[in-house]
């Protein structure tokens, strides 16, 4: 690390992506990400007319660094103008009035309710046949031309996925960063308690593939062999295969499988697809017989309305209504776009390094991720590029660093957003929903750490005593066992693989709408973000108790 520069990705301050992205990204993947990921958030920002225009993403050795950027202010600005200048922009300035229009709106119509619309009957069914249509291809009978051509199909597929799954970001903060906003104000009550209230109207945040799931556990526990079978002490992939041709629960077994088997379980092509871990599918089957599911739409609304100021109380009504409408549209615009897509698109690299491997291009078929779709044409044609020691040394950059060997700001800390007072009284309802939403998702407690006991956001009630599981790398899911308890940097909507396997979730990073809250809260189980130091401090295998109450992670040996 001595020896490495960092320099800035351009003008301006930027802040390391450490809440979503715990690794660098692959070669692959960098340029789709930040390709759709830029013009998402643009478009998203005009359409809810928001003062923050985009947050503009960019690498550094590979890192994902972010950098926000308000409407109308000039290239690598260091933050917002001083008040007085701003006051005098947000009344005077054409442009800045007709975008608080456009907010005013976007608020007043539920524009959200139009974009879910667009997003069930529209976006989402196109991007599963796309993602169906590109799946039927058999890659490992292509030649190495079409092999070509696939990839580079799945490179523009994951660029548009990228693009869909944020095309919809805005939507979503602005409705629950609007209940939200509102509910703290007007109650006085935690994140955490709010947020509960949005529990049971996910149900994609119950695991990707959950309907199938549940079918396949009920055809498996109705039919006394399929149950032999995966109890049995054979290998995953045996279990599996002979579950797959059992005549009563093959079909819904069949329907899981093929539902799971090429999504991505991180937001890299370098992570592993579900079907590539045959012991956490098996558990996951084991889970659905025994019943595992969330636990019922249990919520202490009451509690809450009755602690809202009788004027507000219609409003409260409202956007709570408003927010359990949309929460599924959080975690199902990345599990019906780029997870999807991103496996995909592994899986041509993976048939295209094993080629590359065969003519000794690379050292491993796994390498070929951190090729672009440029340097994988050109290794198949025979042609110059990056030799196999060169792309071996960006593996293991990629898989041996985490987002504590980078500096967390580049150049400056980004500015903090403007005193929502000064905006004029039409801006502050966009902007309180964007405060209340991004510093929920990124914010974490400052509380400190002992040797034995972490402290950190309690996203749900309950307390658990389980195993120890670290999970940086998805090859770690392999090891998880019924009951363990998650611990991990992050999680994002792709762990879901996993989540009917376990006893209680763990984070370094995150907070009260970082995706591990909002999967703990759906499933029912005991779940800590934001502890900042759990998999510094836990080690694999050690005893844990969980505390969903206090916010306490004990180490207990």
């Amino acid at each position: 690390m001595e020896t490495t520069t960092w320099e800035p990705p351009g003008k301006g301050p930027w802040e390391l992506e450490a809440t979503h992205f715990s690794r660098p990204f692959t070669h692959f993947v960098q340029p789709w990400f930040a390709d759709g990921f830029a013009r998402a958030w643009r478009e998203g920002t005009a359409r809810y007319g928001l003062l923050l225009e985009r947050l503009q993403p960019a690498f550094c050795n590979s890192f994902a660094y972010i950098q926000p950027v308000a409407f109308g202010a000039p290239d690598g600005a260091m933050g917002p103008p001083p008040k007085p200048v701003l006051w005098l922009l947000t009344r005077l300035h054409p442009k800045i009035r007709a975008r608080i229009a456009v907010s005013e709106r976007a608020f007043a119509d539920k524009q959200w309710r139009a974009d879910l619309k667009a997003w069930d009957e529209v976006d989402k069914p196109a991007a599963v046949a796309r993602h169906r249509e590109i799946q039927a291809v058999d890659v490992s009978v292509l030649s190495d031309t079409d092999l070509i051509a696939h990839v580079a199909e799945c490179a523009q597929h994951g660029a548009d996925m990228v693009y869909l799954h944020h095309k919809y970001t805005i939507t979503t903060i602005a409705v629950t960063g609007d209940f939200l906003a509102g509910a703290l104000e007007w109650t006085g009550a935690t994140p955490g308690d709010v947020l509960g209230l949005l529990r049971g109207t996910s149900r994609i945040s119950n695991g990707f593939a959950a309907t199938e799931l549940d079918a396949a556990g009920k055809a498996i526990a109705a039919d006394d062999a399929a149950r032999g079978v995966l109890t049995s002490h054979e290998p995953a992939t045996t279990v599996l295969s002979a579950l797959s041709v059992d005549p009563s629960a093959g079909s819904d077994v069949r329907s899981y499988l093929d539902a799971v088997r090429y999504r991505s379980v991180g937001y890299d092509v370098g992570d592993d697809n579900a079907g590539e871990l045959p012991e956490v599918l098996v558990g996951a089957l084991r889970s659905a017989v025994e019943g595992t599911s969330a636990t019922e739409d249990t919520i202490d609304l009451e509690r809450l309305r009755g602690r809202v100021p009788a004027e507000h109380l219609d409003e409260f009504d409202d956007r709570f209504a408003e927010a359990r409408l949309l929460n599924r549209l959080r975690d199902e615009r990345g599990v019906y776009s780029d997870g999807w897509a991103t496996g995909l698109a592994r899986r041509a690299l993976l048939e295209a390094g094993r080629r590359l491997t065969a003519a000794k291009r690379l050292h491993a078929a796994e390498h070929a991720v951190d090729l672009t779709d440029g340097e994988v044409a050109a290794l198949l044609r025979g042609e110059a590029g990056p030799s196999a020691d060169e792309v071996a040394a960006r593996v293991a950059w990629r898989t041996t660093h985490t987002v504590a060997d980078a500096p967390p700001f580049l150049r400056a800390m980004p500015g903090a957003p403007p005193p929502i007072g000064v905006l004029p009284p039409a801006a502050r309802r966009a902007a309180r929903a964007v405060d209340a939403t991004l510093g929920n998702l990124f914010g974490v407690p400052e509380t400190p750490n002992t040797d034995t006991v972490l402290h950190g956001l309690p996203v749900n009630e309950g307390v658990y005593e389980g195993t120890a599981r670290l999970v940086g790398l998805a090859d770690d899911f392999g090891r998880i066992q019924k009951g363990d308890v998650l611990v991990t940097r992050m999680t994002s909507p792709y762990f879901n693989v996993v989540l009917p396997l376990l006893g209680a979730i763990v984070t370094d990073r995150g907070g009260q709408l970082s995706h591990a809250a909002i999967v703990a809260r759906e499933y029912g189980i005991p779940g800590i973000v934001g502890t900042r130091e759990a998999t510094a401090k836990i080690t694999d295998g050690a005893r844990v108790r969980v505390d969903g109450t206090t916010g306490e992670v004990r180490i207990l040996g």
